[in-house]
């Protein structure tokens, strides 16, 4: 009998998408579900990005671009950081790929050799650590908690940091936890990496979705960083496929090189739709977009503490609330289970974001539905939690 790769066995299934599976199939039997599981916001893809996509299928632009994705649309990511950060980076040094997933396995290709580690946040992204043990790395997961409001300090970097690491991986926004780095905190983790001769990859798929501060990026304070973008989140094109890489010029040849094997390129579509993400049309009707979630964002936070949920770190970006249980379960895996399956509410555990033992105290909750769905959410969690018993 054929033997898969030993890599298999360390990459975990993605608990939320089994949620997603179970509820869709509950939704197929009549049930009423609301999805507060999934990062995916309820809102549709902007009309200009769906036009300008539509045209680019009409006018028969489906045939490959340049590993490096379209000039024209590299040109407009970077004006895109001019206009609203102030920050030149010049479009050679971007790379278009499909999704940001496509960007973390660039960067994990070109810097990570067999045994070498990355250090990550825990709780963090799961697929971060799977993608490092996907490249026969390890993915070393340091315990992080409400004091440093869920991310890497300079002292975990120095305390975990061996001969074998080669980059930490930090996120802001986080997911799942919404919390947002300082722009002093980027450049000291930074600092603490490139003087151990690694790299600081900062995750900014979120970027834009941020509450009550300043939208920034850690481009503004270090070059010699690697940073994921995405078109998923804050420009709403999830299923679009399509995200970026900013990484240091000397690296970007060896970069196209791997894009060329790993995929070509990014959807040629995908990439056409993408350069009317940055009209100002669309820009102004992402930002209120951003305020709808603010307010989501506002009410569930609420609506959580007053049932017992905690909630120990302030989520600033993205469209989750990491909400400590201890004090209604100490199983929130049962919790999870029963939410979905008695109340038709489908949240994620903790189980998917980490390995430490915190996993279990912790649900995952997105504020992407409407606030009529997140009042029906809260009566049925009330109702569920009356009679909720270990």
């Amino acid at each position: 009998m054929m033997t898969p790769a030993a890599r298999i066995a360390q990459i975990e299934p993605f608990h939320v998408m089994r949620i997603l599976e179970e509820a869709k199939q509950m939704e197929a039997a009549g049930r009423e579900l609301i999805h507060l599981e999934v990062g995916e916001p309820d809102f549709p893809t902007p009309p200009l990005v769906i036009e300008a996509g539509m045209r680019a299928l009409a006018e028969r632009r489906t045939f490959y671009t340049g590993a490096a994705g379209l000039p024209q649309l590299r040109e407009a990511i970077a004006g895109f950081y001019r206009d609203r950060f102030g920050v030149t980076v010049d479009p050679a040094r971007i790379i278009v790929t499909p999704g940001a997933s496509g960007a973390l396995q660039l960067i994990l290709a070109l810097l990570v050799g067999r045994d070498d580690e990355v250090l990550l946040t825990d709780p963090g992204y799961p697929c971060n650590r799977h993608l490092v043990s996907l490249f026969e790395g390890r993915p070393v997961n340091i315990p992080v908690g409400a004091d440093t409001r869920f991310q890497l300090t300079p002292a975990d970097i120095a305390k975990h940091w061996s001969e074998k690491t080669v980059a930490a991986l930090v996120a802001s926004p986080a997911n799942p936890t919404g919390t947002v780095l300082e722009l002093a905190e980027i450049s000291a983790l930074a600092t603490a990496c490139s003087q151990r001769g690694g790299a600081l990859i900062v995750d900014e798929i979120y970027q834009g979705l941020v509450y009550g501060r300043a939208h920034e990026t850690a481009l503004s304070v270090a070059d010699d960083i690697f940073v994921v973008n995405s078109f998923s989140k804050f420009f709403q094109m999830t299923g679009w496929r399509l995200g970026w890489l900013v990484a240091p010029e000397e690296h970007i040849p060896a970069l196209e090189k791997l894009a060329q094997n790993l995929f070509l390129a990014a959807p040629t579509p995908a990439q056409y739709a993408a350069l009317a993400a940055f009209h100002p049309e669309t820009l102004a009707l992402l930002e209120e977009r951003r305020q709808t979630l603010d307010s989501r964002r506002q009410y569930l936070s609420g609506l959580l503490i007053q049932q017992g949920f905690v909630l120990p770190a302030q989520a600033e970006g993205a469209f989750y609330l990491w909400a400590d249980t201890h004090k209604l379960t100490d199983n929130a895996p049962l919790l999870a289970e029963r939410l979905l399956r008695e109340q038709a509410v489908a949240v994620t555990p903790g189980l998917d974001f980490g390995v430490s033992d915190a996993r279990n105290r912790f649900l995952r909750f997105a504020y992407t539905q409407d606030l009529t769905a997140l009042e029906q959410a809260s009566t049925r969690i009330s109702a569920l939690l009356e009679t909720h018993c270990d």
